[in-house]
């Protein structure tokens, strides 16, 4: 558990007491909540999963599979209603595999839209930051003609990697929180 710690460290240090914590694998590793929608859902081979691994991280992996028109894996977290302004921003802690992923958003868990971003990963521990005023309005991959994120409510997170190619992935998620404008 020790290692896990130290891992975190840079993410504890830039991390403020007004921090709205809402994903904290290393204090709380569980699975409850989170659940994958792959390509299946309309005929596609795909096949990701999600795992608590050996070191308590959540871990999402799998294969992207393009036979039968298919593209993409997502991992889903439902939250419960948590409060936010445009100007907050979510930080993440995770370790990617070198590909891009997107990182979306619900302000109402049962809309039939998200905000997204797109962002790349290294291989290594990364922390990354996203504004949500800055996420953009997607439905099945289009952008939408409507304003970037403006609410004041969070119910869903979403990790999907859709890069058009068939390919295996991991996606190691640590933490996740939200910052106030002020904190910044």
């Amino acid at each position: 558990m020790q290692s896990l710690n130290l891992l975190l460290l840079p993410f504890l240090l830039i991390s403020t007491m007004n921090a709205q914590t809402l994903i904290d694998f290393n204090a709380k590793p569980t699975t409850a909540n989170w659940y994958v929608i792959d390509d299946v859902v309309m005929g596609g081979r795909s096949a990701g999963k999600f795992s608590i691994n050996k070191d308590g991280y959540g871990e999402f992996s799998g294969t992207v599979s393009l036979e039968n028109n298919g593209g993409f894996s997502s991992l889903r977290c439902t939250l419960k209603t948590v409060a936010v302004q445009p100007e907050n921003t979510i930080r993440i802690r995770l370790k990617g595999d070198g590909n891009p992923y997107q990182f979306r958003v619900r302000d109402v868990g049962k809309r039939n839209y998200s905000y997204t971003t797109r962002f790349e990963t290294t291989g290594d521990w990364q922390t990354l930051e996203f504004r949500l005023s800055e996420l953009y309005p997607v439905f099945r991959g289009r952008r939408l003609d409507l304003p970037n994120f403006d609410h004041t409510t969070l119910e869903e997170l979403t990790f999907l990697i859709g890069n058009k190619k068939a390919q295996e992935f991991e996606l190691v998620l640590a933490a996740i929180e939200v910052i106030p404008d002020n904190d910044k």
